[in-house]
């Protein structure tokens, strides 16, 4: 079965990438983009939100959407797969995170030095000069996200604080994509969990992973074609991703 190939090459590996996506966090009860908004937000399209004319033509609407996904996020906990992930850390000799997810759940997990190559709720900036926001975001209910929300202002410029993601027609960060394309490059191991490899150019990453011999596992509720080379293990993240590391490692028994 492929699960106890996947098993027997993270017990070998030296080097393990997870690369996720909107299904880890899911299980979380974090809202992904297929998904229809509902309650306050039902009449609105997400990806016609999630973006830089969308926030100019209306700021207030669109930090107010945003500040809704960021009170989703904090009142979210990480789930198994977030733990198993963090886990897997300690039993292999190197473990590095790539994420397309703009929440923390990854860190909240136990996770060091994830790479987030969507942003990240968490880091607001500047949407003139570019300036990191440093005040800490005020919580606020979700119903009030219902309503227009003023964003915060810049204290070098005095322009707008804009989420600090990356919207539709917007590159990924310089920093974050070379990073990953790199740790693809040099890891013998490389799972991608709740991603279904459609969005570009993070999708390269697996198959960048394979063109250098690592073994390539994707785990997916949803099954979709992968190469003759590639693991498919169909099933949630929680799940699959705990009965991985249990194989793997000798009835290993995560903590709720």
């Amino acid at each position: 079965m492929s699960i106890e190939l996947v098993a027997a090459g993270l017990r070998t590996a030296k080097h393990v990438v997870i690369f996720t996506g909107a299904g880890a966090s899911a299980e979380s009860g974090i809202p992904t983009f297929r998904d229809a908004l509902t309650g306050l937000w039902e009449h609105f399209d997400a990806s016609k939100l999630a973006t830089a004319e969308a926030f100019l033509a209306d700021p207030s609407l669109c930090w107010g959407w945003y500040e809704w996904r960021r009170m989703k996020v904090v009142q979210a906990s990480p789930n198994p797969a977030h733990r198993a992930i963090a886990q897997l850390a300690s039993l292999v000799p190197k473990v590095t995170v790539i994420t397309q997810n703009v929440d923390d759940l990854h860190e909240r997990a136990g996770s060091r030095d994830v790479i987030h190559l969507h942003g990240s709720l968490h880091s607001p900036r500047c949407i003139d000069c570019h300036t990191p926001h440093s005040r800490p975001l005020p919580s606020v209910t979700l119903s009030e996200c219902g309503s227009r929300i003023d964003p915060p202002e810049c204290e070098v410029c005095g322009g707008y604080i804009r989420p600090g993601v990356v919207w539709f027609g917007e590159m990924l960060p310089e920093v974050a994509w070379d990073k990953a394309m790199d740790e693809a490059q040099t890891c013998d191991m490389f799972l991608s969990v709740g991603t279904s490899g459609m969005v570009y150019p993070a999708a390269e990453l697996p198959l960048h992973a394979l063109r250098y011999r690592a073994t390539v596992a994707h785990i997916n509720p949803q099954i979709f074609e992968t190469s003759h080379d590639e693991y498919f293990l169909q099933g949630g993240a929680s799940e699959v991703m705990t009965d991985v590391l249990a194989k793997a490692f000798g009835g290993l028994l995560l903590e709720d």
